[in-house]
């Protein structure tokens, strides 16, 4: 393929369709969480992934498990979970069976707040889908994230 092969046009025409919807989610979601919530969409979905997390052996997540589920760097992570530390929303504690490794859980106060947030999340997603489902050019992906399933953890 060539850079003016038409293949290749038409799928960087298919990505930055996703980018443009992805970005405009995004943006929607934050608007609606910072307003309502004072939290951001990364500080949402960390403590939505970190509240999924169950005690015992093998319960929790290593940083970078936790990092890719919030589509950051581990250093980006750290910091981000220092943030909700400081704020109260989080909690750190040494594994009680490897004194190296850290775990992570979320308060009382970030599960008080991750229920007060979620249907906000929950309503803006939707909202800026529906404002998506609109356009010409992205109604095409919207139907398709409207039908995806959420993974089976293995």
């Amino acid at each position: 393929m060539t850079a003016t092969d038409p293949a290749l046009t038409a799928l960087a025409q298919s990505w930055c369709a996703l980018s443009l919807l992805h970005g405009r989610i995004e943006a929607h979601i934050e608007r609606a969480l910072q307003t309502k919530h004072d939290l951001s969409a990364r500080e949402y979905s960390l403590l939505d992934v970190l509240s999924r997390q169950h005690d015992g052996d093998g319960g929790h997540l290593q940083m970078k498990q936790v990092a890719d589920a919030v589509v950051l760097s581990q250093s980006a992570t750290t910091r981000l979970v220092t943030r909700l530390e400081d704020r109260g929303l989080l909690e750190r504690y040494l594994c009680p069976t490897d004194r190296r490794g850290i775990y992570t859980n979320v308060t009382e106060a970030g599960l008080k707040l991750l229920d007060e947030a979620r249907p906000t999340n929950d309503a803006a997603l939707r909202e800026a889908l529906d404002e998506a489902a609109k356009n010409p050019e992205l109604a095409p992906l919207v139907r398709v994230v409207e039908t995806l399933k959420a993974p089976v953890p293995a």
